[in-house]
This record gives C-alpha cells, sequence and structure tokens, in this order.
C-alpha cells in the first residue's frame, strides 16, 4: 500500500497502547489525518519498560509465538524483524511442594501427582481443546464443570483448578471452557514436537513502540500526551469533539481503545443503555514483582504454582529465556499475579506485596536468600485484563456504537483469547476493517481475538 499523499478522512484515537497506535498506523495508511490522545506522559501502555543493566525490560513480562503472524507483519512494516528471534524455553509446575518439568510427554509421564489414568486424560481433554473444540459451542460452561468431568476430578485439583483459583481469583468457577479453548490453542500452535520456541524483540518492547512512534511520525499523525479526555461533545445522536483539560478536538471520527471503565460514566444520565453495557465489563488488576538478582533461582523458564496458598500464580525466570549477559549479568525474575478488585492485594501497598511474597519464594527455592537481591521492582495495574465470565461474548461491547462517529476497539475484544501484543493488533485490524478502512494487507493467523462486536 502506497504512502497516502492526501488526507481528506479525520481520526482521533483515544489511547497510547498497542491498540490505539496500531490503529492510527493503519488509519494513516489508508490516507486518514490522525491524531492520538494519551492521558498519561508516554505511549505504550502495557507495553511500557524500564531501564536495567543498561537494557530496557517490560513491566508485564511479554513474549511472542511462533504463530502470531500479525506481529510478524507489524514488526515487518516497521523495519525492525532483525530485530525478532525465537528460542526454546522450559516450563515447569510445582506441585506438593516439588517442581516437575512439563515441556513433554515424557514429562506428563513424569508427573507423579497424576495416575496413568490421569494423565491419559489430561493429554486427551488438552489436546481436544487445543485442536478440535470450537470455542462458541463452550460459552455457558465453566472451565471447571466440564474439566472435573472430563479431564477427572484428581487431574482438575492438581492442575487446573489452582491455576485458574490463582488467575481468576472469586470469578474462578465462572471462567467459560470458551477463554481455555483459546488459551491451549494459542500453546498448542507454538509447539512442534513437544518443543516450544518462543520470541522476544532484542532491546524489549521499547524496540517495538520507538519505531511504531517513528513510523507514525513520517505520516504526520499527531501524537499527544498528558491529554485524559473529560468531556464528550454530544450533538443529538452524534459525537462532535472530546475535550481535555487544556483543549478540544473535533471533526471526524472518534475511536476508544481505552478500557471500558474510563469511558462509562460519560453516558451515566445521557445513554443509559451504553452506560448498562459498558459498566457490565469488570477488569482483573495484575501486579508484576521484579527481582534483580545475583544469581539464577533456577534452569526454568516459566514455573506454573499449582499448590494453593500462594500468593503469585507464576514465576517467570527472565534470564532464562534472554541471557543475563543482555543485562550486566544480572538475573531477571518475574513474579506475577492477576487479582480482583475484592482481594486484598487490590489495596495493599508496595512494601506490603513484596513482603507477602518473598518468604513464599523460599517455600519453593529453599537455596533463595535475600542478600542475593540487587534489587526489587514492583509494577500494577488495575486493567490488565477483561474478568470474562460465562457468555461473555454477550457482555462485549460492539465497535460501530449507535451514536454517530464513536467507536470502540478494547481489550474486551480479544476474548475468547489471552491478551497479547498479536492479539491487540488483530482487534486493531477488525476495528479498522469496520470503520471502512482497507486491512487486506494484514494476514490472519491463529489469533481468536477480534471475532466478537464486528459484525
Amino acid at each position: 500500500m502506497k504512502h497516502p499523499e492526501t488526507k481528506t478522512k479525520q481520526l482521533t484515537i483515544i489511547g497510547g497502547g498497542i491498540t490505539g497506535l496500531t490503529c492510527a498506523y493503519i488509519a494513516a495508511k489508508n490516507g486518514y489525518k490522525v491524531r492520538v490522545l494519551e492521558a498519561s506522559d508516554s505511549f505504550g501502555g502495557l507495553l511500557n519498560t524500564f531501564s536495567i543493566g543498561d537494557n530496557r525490560l517490560e513491566h508485564y513480562y511479554h513474549h511472542f509465538f511462533t504463530h502470531d503472524v500479525e506481529l510478524n507483519w507489524l514488526v515487518k512494516e516497521l523495519e525492525i524483524e532483525n530485530k525478532l528471534y525465537f528460542k526454546k524455553t522450559s516450563m515447569g509446575v510445582f506441585r506438593n511442594g516439588k517442581i516437575y518439568n512439563f515441556n513433554s510427554p515424557r514429562d506428563l509421564l513424569n508427573f507423579s501427582p497424576l495416575t496413568f489414568a490421569d494423565k491419559g486424560r489430561f493429554a486427551a481433554t488438552s489436546f481436544f481443546l487445543g485442536k478440535f473444540a470450537n470455542w462458541q459451542d463452550y460459552e455457558d460452561i465453566s472451565c471447571m464443570e466440564w474439566l472435573y468431568k472430563y479431564a477427572g476430578k484428581n487431574t482438575t485439583n492438581s492442575l487446573w483448578k489452582p491455576l485458574l483459583d490463582i488467575k481468576f481469583g472469586p470469578y474462578a468457577n465462572e471462567v467459560p471452557l470458551a477463554w481455555m479453548i483459546g488459551r491451549l490453542r494459542q500453546r498448542m500452535s507454538s509447539r512442534k514436537q513437544g518443543e516450544e520456541k518462543l520470541g522476544y524483540l532484542q532491546g524489549s518492547l521499547d524496540t517495538l513502540l520507538q519505531a511504531l512512534l517513528a513510523k507514525l511520525k513520517t505520516y504526520n499523525v499527531e501524537l499527544i500526551t498528558s491529554s485524559a479526555v473529560t468531556k464528550l461533545n454530544m450533538e443529538g445522536a452524534s459525537l462532535k469533539g472530546v475535550e481535555t483539560k487544556g483543549e478540544n478536538y473535533s471533526g471526524g471520527d472518534f475511536l476508544f481503545t481505552i478500557p471500558t471503565i474510563y469511558v462509562k460514566d460519560f453516558f451515566k444520565g445521557v445513554d443509559n443503555a451504553i452506560f448498562n453495557q459498558l459498566n457490565n465489563i469488570q477488569y482483573f488488576g495484575a501486579v508484576c514483582v521484579i527481582l534483580d538478582l545475583k544469581k539464577p533461582l533456577s534452569k526454568t523458564y516459566w514455573l506454573n504454582v499449582a499448590d494453593s496458598g500462594f500468593p503469585f500464580g507464576g514465576i517467570i525466570e527472565h534470564t532464562n529465556f534472554i541471557p543475563s549477559s543482555e543485562y550486566n549479568n544480572k538475573h531477571i525474575v518475574y513474579l506475577s499475579r492477576y487479582y480482583s478488585q475484592t482481594e486484598k492485594i487490590a489495596g495493599q501497598n508496595t512494601n506490603e506485596i513484596i513482603a507477602d511474597m518473598l518468604p513464599y519464594l523460599k517455600k519453593i527455592y529453599k537455596d533463595f536468600d535475600h542478600n542475593s537481591i540487587n534489587d526489587i521492582h514492583v509494577f500494577r495495574t488495575n486493567t490488565a485484563a477483561t474478568v470474562c465470565d460465562l457468555n461473555f461474548s454477550k457482555k462485549v461491547n460492539s465497535c460501530k456504537q449507535l451514536i454517530n462517529g464513536m467507536w470502540f476497539a478494547n481489550m474486551a475484544h480479544i476474548y475468547p483469547d489471552e491478551r497479547s501484543t498479536n492479539n491487540a493488533i488483530r482487534v486493531s485490524a477488525e476495528a479498522c476493517k469496520v470503520m471502512g478502512m482497507e486491512t487486506d494487507f494484514i494476514p490472519y493467523g491463529h489469533s481468536l481475538s477480534g471475532k466478537i462486536g464486528f459484525e
């Protein structure tokens, strides 16, 4: 697609995360005059990074899959494909006080918490969900209910239930099997003969972010930070403009890519139908405690904690994926936790979170010593993922609103898939397509995102 010389249509995008910035790029390629309004003082959203060991690192751990064709498309467009590489990784499970490798059929056979029959049921049900099940047929069935019935009580209690409990908290019993289908399809599509390779960008996601921002500037996209929308300017059933503390922006269409909780109150008492739909969507928070260590904890990249009572669900040893030499020989570990707004951790401060988590790390790694810690970084967000309960697709708001000139593309549209950079790009493509733009140049991969709300 050629770089357009004339811009006849105007688009204002609210939200400067990966969805908003990708939409801006697609719109600019389609000849739109584009501006992006970002409430914070920097672009990136969940792509944001910080400096560590003369390098950059994500606030929230990221990796890519080999089948992320939408991501690969954007990386190529930005001419940074030489920065993207894939490596074999390792996974483990902590269960009954012991670490088990969990990478291959042989590892499954050696997983002693399950009987031989349990292992067969685990393999069969996982394969069915990841390869054959149609997510649309399983929206009204909970993961727990289905897994207890078909994977078995011991398999579910030993593997699935602890993972669902720590990820979804009080909503664990309401998570639809459709979500699990999306999750397993993503993981299985990345495996060949049991081996999984994951991708990473040299220099972190900041490499992608800076390249994208630079590309947008070549299209004369107006990039405006510290511009939270405070008011919608309506004329009847049309959105004519938005206001921030310092400016009014009018004309053209308006695409909201921010979480719905930041938009819903504009409609309270104005359009109760839209308010009620947006108000139905709730969000999980997430916290990542990042340890800068003098030495590694283990040789495993990703350890799922399947024992109950732990304050984190995953231990991601980043420098077992990307060499510590990239960070001046620092060893980097993420302790990750999703949470609902009703859970204790939602109200804890940084020091309280650290004090809760570190003692549990020693329960897994007996040799862990506080003296091995160089530094600790804590990042948290209240909008890490949507709470997807039974029949969640009925809650997902439409991209096209009844209000003329107003459009939505946000995290809710990723369902039934899992949040990822690639899936955000797919949602961006679907939104731009619904808005009438040409998107045929964007390849379509394995993503299940962008299926709902774009009819």
